[in-house]
């Protein structure tokens, strides 16, 4: 039985995995959805991984997924856990030192969301029903939580401290549909950075909420893919 850490982007609520948990549980493994204090503005990238480094406590056969911003916390949380497997989801990849605020203009993020606006032909200025819910079924979001939560701003200005990526399996899954880090860009930052192919699969930004299934089924196929 695999323990597979769930993390949150902006926000950091555990709620984003809650469609995905059960299913977990299904197939025989531990999910471990982990909770951030995304609208505290004491809190950076340092303290929000010392929160997932709790949460794997004495487990020893973990796989770390983190979701969009919680990229960044992926090199410090393996600095200091026994992660076996680390799989990015529709993630932000960090460079050593950089800061997730820095990530934006060194990646090109927003030219490359404008410019799949500009193929698909829907609105360029921001908002979370077209970039973040356009494939969320409404009941998922009728039934979510009762206070979407705001991401303070301090752990973008936070460096994410490592000399280079460990030595396990990484894995790179992104959504065909995301509108906020379009398939496309994703391609290539995971290239860039990672020298792996981007594993592609039906879904939004929020992929956990609007395909949990195929993303759990992704997900099982990366732990299944190293025990044989």
């Amino acid at each position: 039985m695999a323990s597979f850490v769930l993390v949150p982007g902006a926000g950091g609520m555990a709620w984003y995995w809650h469609r995905a948990v059960p299913l977990f549980h299904s197939a025989g493994h531990e999910p471990i959805a982990v909770d951030l204090p995304g609208d505290d503005r004491h809190a950076g990238l340092a303290a929000y991984a010392d929160i997932v480094i709790r949460a794997i406590a004495e487990r020893n056969d973990v796989i770390l997924v983190a979701q969009s911003l919680a990229g960044f916390m992926v090199p410090i949380v393996r600095a200091l856990a026994p992660v076996r497997m680390i799989v990015f989801v529709n993630a932000m990849i960090p460079k050593p030192g950089e800061t997730a605020g820095a990530w934006w203009g060194a990646t090109g993020a927003v030219e490359a969301r404008e410019q799949a606006t500009a193929r698909h032909g829907y609105a360029t200025e921001f908002d979370v029903g077209t970039y973040f819910l356009h494939d969320v079924p409404q009941e998922v979001l009728r039934d979510g939580a009762e206070r979407p939560r705001e991401q303070a701003e301090t752990v973008f200005g936070e460096p994410c401290r490592f000399d280079r990526w460990p030595d396990i399996p990484i894995h790179v899954l992104a959504g065909s549909d995301d509108r906020f880090f379009p398939i496309e860009f994703q391609r290539r930052v995971a290239r860039e950075r990672l020298g792996k192919e981007v594993e592609e699969l039906p879904g939004g930004h929020l992929v956990a909420l609007s395909n949990p299934q195929g993303l759990t089924g992704r997900l099982l196929a990366c732990e299944k893919s190293q025990t044989g």
